[in-house]
């Protein structure tokens, strides 16, 4: 049952308003001039008291004169430390086995003793925490929860329903999931990749012979200064580089064997994994299937694959005849509109899958996936692979994902095409985080061109689908280069790019350059969509820059969805919507609902939708109700001043304290556990306060 917004009891934490005492008596203009909310004077509230000393303060510490909340953290965990929690938590009675939690037999784990979760239901049942209120999300569905004793709705389950039932059910709401054996398959890199292998060889990339790779950098690097000065790419491939050597061993049935890849795809996964193998392939004889060592299930799904693959792969004897057909004419080619469509940005950690489908309940009408390492997802690594997954409402999806050399990925987007359900396949080439630009992905691509072209031409080349690109204006600050590059991205083979109007540099400080993509979009030729990124934070700068630009096709909306997801009710239907707390509280509680879904209903999966909801709130909190404003609306990069709102509701959920952001979770999800930490992970540049505490 819903609270009501002036039940709520609440305590806000005190936090430093952005605008000091002396800005409090300024006019309205004056302070949007100084990129301050112009919250109306009867809603302001002075600064809080502020202590003077590092003492503790009513039992709490005290950093940089703030108090910190026992259960906000200033600092990140360590891997190792992180490990061994977990280890510790397996060891527990708390980490019961999935098989006896599901069916509350302990005979029903086919691992018996040697299972490594605990099988003790009594003891499990003594320390499970309270049942949450509410009912199981997966009431609705014929057959019982997946989770068992182990759900937080416990109480609310009927009994009676077989016991697969509710699988096929689950299946059909979500799909791109990776399966066990195809999972295997890329763990001992023994999966193929005919038609990027055919598409990499045709553009040069393939080499057939046995000399080892050579050192073609300063050759190379030349070659993308010109681009960079303003000279186009010529159509021929000479000068190109082979990033691989490869030996081909001619066989009347298939070439048995390839040589390991050289090097050039380096892994690009922020944990430690093991390196990164280009895969081999597989041998055609029974024989060899036989002595590989797999189980039954492995072998039957690795012979189908085999038997897939020799039915689509050209012989090595046709090979050159059929190199000129394989890419798709693009009239052959699936398309997709993007004019006038609103398209909810691929966003990291936040722009997961229940959030996705909040967005889309709000009226988006494209959704991407977040951003998936390309070297990760041929790792087969199951927390890559999660960013694939789509829901049944994303009726027009599709999906991100970033590497650093042609073969990489267009090896990935092959995998994608054939094991996935995607509209268009996004490559990332503007992503600023310094651990991706180091390793030669995202942003670093902007100083490669002709990586780029080696990039688009070999994936678009490969699948039917649409390749989109998303790019920023340039790597330096100053020094804006797609312009140059707009008209070859199009002859490439993208179907649309991107353009964020900041540089790789600038990062998030200052405004998006709209002036700039204009520029490039009318630049662009007519077979390719540009989008434009950057601060729509309202329908008036949605009308603005759709008017502004006859050529550009459509605007993401990024950052704007996470403060306010409704932004896409307010461009559909040409209004600035004053949505009060209680209709903010029933948005979070579907996010908690599809979170659910998702994530799970044990504990497990009641504390992850916990923390993806307190990453979500540390950008909610940034949203100021439209009828505090005194000029409308209000812009991406106003500072909020500390107020109140019309209820302790409003005023709880425009707290900037990660412990007030636990309090709003509490009212949806119940108490946190003992010894319950958070510290948010995105902090933002455009802000002077700190977000934790």
């Amino acid at each position: 049952m819903e609270e009501a917004p002036g039940e709520v009891e609440t305590k806000v934490s005190e936090e430093a308003p952005s605008s000091n005492g002396s800005e409090v008596h300024l006019k309205p203009e004056e302070l949007v001039a100084k990129a301050i909310a112009p919250v109306k004077r009867e809603f302001l509230r002075p600064p809080p008291l502020r202590p003077c000393s590092n003492d503790a303060v009513n039992g709490e510490p005290v950093v940089n004169k703030k108090v910190v909340p026992s259960n906000v953290v200033t600092g990140k965990k360590s891997r190792r430390q992180l490990k061994r929690e977990r280890q510790q938590e397996r060891k527990s009675a708390s980490h019961i086995c999935p098989e006896v939690a599901k069916t509350g037999n302990v005979s029903s784990c086919r691992f018996g003793g040697n299972c490594r979760f605990s099988h003790d239901v009594e003891a499990f049942k003594a320390q499970k925490p309270a049942d949450l209120d509410g009912d199981c999300p997966f009431s609705a569905l014929e057959g019982p929860c997946p989770y068992g004793l182990a759900c937080r709705f416990s109480s609310t389950h009927k009994d009676g329903f077989p016991a697969d039932s509710l699988n096929a059910q689950k299946k059909s709401s979500e799909i791109n999931g990776l399966s066990k054996d195809l999972q295997k398959l890329l763990w001992k890199n023994k999966v193929n990749f005919p038609m990027a292998d055919a598409q990499l060889k045709l553009l040069g990339l393939l080499g057939n012979g046995n000399a080892k790779k050579k050192n073609l950098e300063p050759h190379k690097e030349e070659g993308d200064q010109a681009v960079l000065n303003g000279s186009h790419i010529g159509e021929n491939n000479d000068g190109e580089i082979a990033y691989d050597s490869v030996e081909k061993v001619d066989c009347p049935q298939r070439a048995k064997e390839v040589e390991d890849h050289v090097g050039d795809s380096i892994a690009l996964d922020l944990r430690p994994s093991k390196k990164a193998k280009t895969p081999l392939i597989e041998k055609c004889c029974s024989s060899e299937v036989e002595s590989s060592g797999l189980n039954l299930q492995e072998k039957e799904f690795e012979r189908s694959l085999i038997q897939a693959e020799l039915e689509t792969t050209p012989s090595d004897n046709c090979l050159a005849e059929t190199d000129m057909c394989l890419k798709a004419h693009p009239r052959e080619k699936k398309l997709i509109d993007f004019r006038g469509k609103l398209y909810l940005a691929p966003l990291t950690t936040v722009g997961n899958l229940p959030f996705r489908r909040v967005c889309k309940m709000l009226g988006a009408d494209i959704t991407c996936g977040e951003m998936a390492m390309c070297t990760n997802l041929l790792q087969g690594q199951a927390s890559e692979w999660a960013l694939l997954r789509r829901h049944s409402s994303e009726d027009l999806f599709g999906v991100q994902i970033c590497g650093a050399y042609p073969d990489t990925v267009a090896r990935t987007v092959e995998l994608i095409n054939r094991e996935c359900t995607v509209d268009f396949i996004d490559i990332n080439m503007g992503c600023p985080i310094d651990i991706v630009v180091n390793k030669g992905a995202g942003s670093a691509l902007l100083t490669k061109p002709l990586r780029m072209k080696n990039v688009i031409q070999a994936t678009s080349g490969t699948v039917d689908k649409p390749i989109t690109v998303k790019v920023r204006t340039g790597y330096f600050e100053g020094r804006n280069r797609i312009d140059s590059l707009i008209a070859d991205i199009g002859n490439w083979g993208a179907a649309a790019i991107t353009i964020h109007g900041r540089s790789r540099q600038q990062r998030y400080s200052k405004l998006a350059d709209w002036d700039y993509i204009y520029q490039c979009a009318r630049k662009a030729p007519d077979v390719l969509h540009v989008l434009g990124n950057g601060d729509v934070f309202s329908y008036l700068d949605w009308n603005k820059h759709i008017s502004d630009c006859a050529e550009l096709s459509t605007c993401i909306v990024a950052r704007g969805s996470l403060i306010k997801p409704w932004i896409f009710t307010e461009i559909k239907e040409q209004r600035h919507w004053d949505i009060s707390s209680g209709e903010r509280l029933d948005i979070l509680r579907d996010f908690i609902h599809f979170g659910l879904e998702h994530w799970g209903s044990d504990t497990k999966g009641v504390e992850t939708t916990r923390h993806f909801l307190l990453e979500w709130l540390s950008y909610t909190c940034r949203y100021i109700p439209v009828g505090l404003l005194d000029i409308i609306p209000q812009r991406l990069n106003w500072r909020p001043p500390s107020y109140f709102g019309r209820n302790d509701l409003e005023t709880l959920m425009a707290s900037d304290s990660a412990a007030d952001w636990i309090r709003i979770s509490e009212m949806l999800l119940g108490k946190v556990p003992s010894g319950f930490t958070f510290a948010p992970k995105h902090k933002s540049n455009a802000y002077d306060r700190a977000e934790n505490g």
